[in-house]
C-alpha cells in the first residue's frame, strides 16, 4: 500500500515537472516519455504550429515521432503496471507459501519432539516398573531365605531340645 502511494506521488511530481517545462525543450520530451498513460488519461499531443518555411513532410515526421514516443511510453507503463500488479502479488503469495511451509516444518518438528518426549517418558516408566519388579523379587527372595533360615533354626532348636530331653531321661534312669 505504501509502495503504491509512493509511486502515485512520484508520477504526480513527474507530471508537475513536465507541465512546468516549455514544450519545445528536449527535457520535456524525456519527462513526457516516462509518464504512463494510466496516470494521465491522455497526454495531449504537442501542438505543432505550421511554419510556412518548413516543408509539410518535416511536420509530419515530428508528429509521427511524437506518436511513436507516446506509444512507447504507453507500452512501458503497461509493462511496469503489469509487473507491479501481478508480479508483486505473486511474490507475496510465494513468500506466504514459504512462510506456511516454514510454519508447517516447525509444527512437524514440534510434534516430532513431543513424540520423542513421550517415548522417553514411556521408556522411563518402563524402566521404573522393571526396577520395582526386580526389587519386589529381591524382597520376596530375601523373605523366603529368611523363612527358610528361621525354619532351620527352629528345627535345630527342636532337635536340641529333644536331645536334651532324651539325655535327661537317660540320666534319670
Amino acid at each position: 500500500m505504501l509502495n503504491r502511494s509512493l509511486m502515485l506521488k512520484f508520477w504526480l511530481l513527474v507530471i508537475v515537472i513536465a507541465k512546468s517545462l516549455p514544450m519545445n525543450s528536449p527535457a520535456y520530451g524525456e519527462v513526457i516519455q516516462r509518464i504512463p498513460q494510466q496516470v494521465i488519461p491522455r497526454i495531449p499531443q504537442q501542438v505543432i504550429q505550421t511554419n510556412p518555411h518548413q516543408p509539410e513532410s518535416f511536420q509530419e515526421r515530428i508528429r509521427q515521432q511524437q506518436e511513436d514516443q507516446t506509444q512507447q511510453t504507453q507500452e512501458q507503463f503497461e509493462e511496469t503496471w503489469l509487473r507491479l500488479h501481478f508480479q508483486q502479488p505473486q511474490q507475496q503469495q510465494q513468500q506466504l507459501r514459504i512462510q506456511q511451509q516454514e510454519f508447517s516444518r516447525q509444527r512437524e518438528e514440534l510434534r516430532r519432539q513431543q513424540q520423542l518426549r513421550l517415548q522417553q517418558q514411556e521408556t522411563r516408566l518402563q524402566q521404573q516398573e522393571f526396577t520395582r519388579q526386580q526389587q519386589l523379587r529381591i524382597q520376596q527372595q530375601q523373605l523366603r531365605q529368611d523363612q527358610e533360615l528361621r525354619q532351620q533354626q527352629e528345627l535345630r532348636l527342636e532337635q536340641q531340645r529333644r536331645q536334651q530331653e532324651l539325655r535327661q531321661q537317660n540320666e534319670n534312669l
